[in-house]
């Protein structure tokens, strides 16, 4: 029995002495950074080259070999560098983050030794900025330069995807206020709101910041509807043959729309003024607000 219990002691000791590591990025990153993982043995008893990297599938909700690959700007480098296995990837890009391992395909060890502990990152990032005007199509976006007849109701949309529920903030050029909000509503407007409008969008944890700027111009009472942004969308769309049929239709809708309520924007965020920015910078984790100059 004792001998029986000192053998059974030496394999249980080399079977721990001989677990995986994986070692990786302690802490989020951001996309475009280098990533760096490395599976190793805790002693060199067992032949490192029998080991690979494995990631888990969300889709497939299963653990899947990583392969050496390059695509869309996407590269990964999987090599043996000494004693380790190194997966390496030059510019990682936000759908690489998840739960990775390392496997050892020695028969010697078995589950759940032949594994290392599973190893996560998260990837922060922001795209690019798109903005879209309320009742119209969202897949062309706007222009630089928007076109709207006076007396239009105008409500202007900011997104972003991003990492984590980024902050968005409106300001326009020459004004002293600005709108914490995704939405800007401008009712019925006149010459006064003509001007260059910018949104700003502000990762909430990482450094991260993009902008957006739109230049609204109001056209005069006598302007044809079909010199608008939504005039020229419709012209190039249905084309010459049909203007005749459009713009009896859009005078009709003109008509019904010039009884509908006007935008209830009771819920819109209200723009804060120059005076009162103290009382978000204080809200807003010691960022200093955006301001028009």
């Amino acid at each position: 029995m004792d001998a029986t219990f000192v053998v059974f002691q030496l394999v249980m000791a080399s079977i721990v002495h001989g677990a995986l590591l994986i070692r990786g990025p302690n802490q989020n990153i951001m996309e475009g950074d280098s990533v760096t993982l490395e599976c190793l043995y805790s002693d060199n008893a067992f032949n490192i080259s029998r080991v690979r990297f494995e990631s888990f599938s969300e889709l497939l909700k299963m653990w899947r070999p990583v392969w050496p690959t390059s695509w869309c700007f996407y590269d990964l480098n999987v090599e043996q560098v000494d004693d380790k296995m190194v997966l390496h990837v030059p510019h990682v890009a936000h759908f690489a983050e998840g739960f990775f391992r390392c496997v050892s395909d020695d028969h010697t060890l078995s589950a759940p030794n032949n594994a290392s502990k599973t190893l996560s990152f998260k990837v922060h990032y922001l795209g690019e900025v798109h903005l879209s005007r309320e009742g119209f199509s969202n897949f062309i976006g706007l222009p630089q330069e928007l076109r709207v007849q006076r007396g239009d109701d105008v409500v202007l949309k900011c997104s972003a995807s991003s990492s984590e529920e980024p902050d968005y903030c409106w300001y326009k050029e020459g004004d002293d206020w600005i709108l914490p909000s995704s939405v800007i509503t401008l009712k019925k407007v006149s010459d006064m709101d003509s001007g260059v409008y910018t949104c700003t969008v502000e990762h909430p944890t990482a450094l991260l910041e993009k902008m957006r700027n739109i230049s609204l111009v109001v056209l005069p009472e006598n302007a044809n509807w079909f010199e608008t942004h939504s005039g020229h969308l419709v012209l190039m769309t249905f084309g010459l043959p049909v203007l005749a049929a459009v713009l009896s239709a859009c005078i009709y809708h003109r008509k019904k729309s010039a009884k509908r309520k006007p935008i209830d924007d009771r819920s819109q965020t209200k723009p804060i003024y120059k005076d009162s920015t103290e009382a978000l910078h204080s809200n807003s984790r010691d960022k200093q607000p955006l301001v028009a100059v």
